[in-house]
């Protein structure tokens, strides 16, 4: 077993997230990410598909003050650790493509990183480094999930799923890229009060995808798209979710 990331942390919780998500990771391409919604919007091109990842970084925070949470959460601290964590970046609003939303830290696949014994691997941590100056030396890789087809850039994003054993300083490093870097508790992503339906219309038709409303230093930042979809597919395959109003619709924030 891993040693306790963080002295103070609750052992029995944040052992227990760590081996649901290694659990998870263990079933690798048999976790396929696929939308249950009707959200992919447009198809890929197999003759110009292109190869991605994303870092998919959980950890413990180094403090989690005392906050206000929803009654719907009443001993999900205990089941999955008040201190749960995943690391979330916003893309610059000056990008061809997701700019301003929520990602996770990630991009392509480059030439070097063939010689990696896990190209995507090493491609969702160089990424990682890039954006956030994280020290890599302190991410246990957990494994990789099924690729998930995003084809509004048509790429094909292959999920790698991380532990933060020894967490590091994060920021913002090339602000062309990205204009925020910030950790999200868990407890706000299972929150029932702060999930909905993100909708887009295009061409006559409304397609709508899992979001998440969380504050960060700059404010409240909705999660949504395809980082939503992962989101809410991790959230359900380790058990923590919550139930949440499905019927709750809001535009999202293009």
């Amino acid at each position: 077993m891993a040693p306790d990331p963080r002295p103070g942390a609750a052992p029995g919780a944040v052992f227990r997230a760590r081996d649901a998500l290694a659990r998870l990771a263990r079933r690798g391409d048999g976790v396929v990410m696929e939308d249950r919604e009707p959200w992919r919007i447009g198809g890929m091109d197999p003759a110009t598909v292109r190869e991605a990842a994303v870092l998919i970084l959980f950890g413990a925070l180094d403090d989690d003050a005392a906050r206000t949470r929803s009654p719907a959460l009443a001993g999900t601290a205990e089941r999955i650790g008040a201190e749960l964590d995943v690391l979330i970046v916003v893309r610059a609003g000056s990008l061809r493509h997701h700019a301003g939303q929520p990602a996770f830290p990630g991009g392509k696949l480059d030439p070097g990183d063939d010689a990696a014994p896990d190209p995507h691997v090493e491609a969702a941590l160089r990424e990682a480094v890039e954006e956030t100056g994280l020290d890599r030396d302190g991410v246990e890789v957990l494994g990789t999930l099924a690729p998930v087809p995003l084809p509004v850039s048509n790429f094909r994003v292959t999920p790698v799923i991380g532990w933060w054993a020894s967490p590091s300083p994060v920021e913002a490093v090339d602000h062309a890229e990205s204009s925020l870097v910030f950790r999200v508790p868990v407890l706000d992503l299972v929150d029932p009060e702060r999930r909905h339906y993100a909708t887009v219309s295009r061409g006559g038709r409304t397609y709508r995808s899992p979001a998440f409303t969380v504050a960060s230093e700059r404010g409240d930042v909705t999660i949504w798209g395809f980082t939503g979809v992962l989101l809410d597919r991790i959230l359900t395959e380790t058990g923590w979710a919550v139930p949440w109003d499905t019927s709750r619709r809001i535009p999202a924030p293009l």
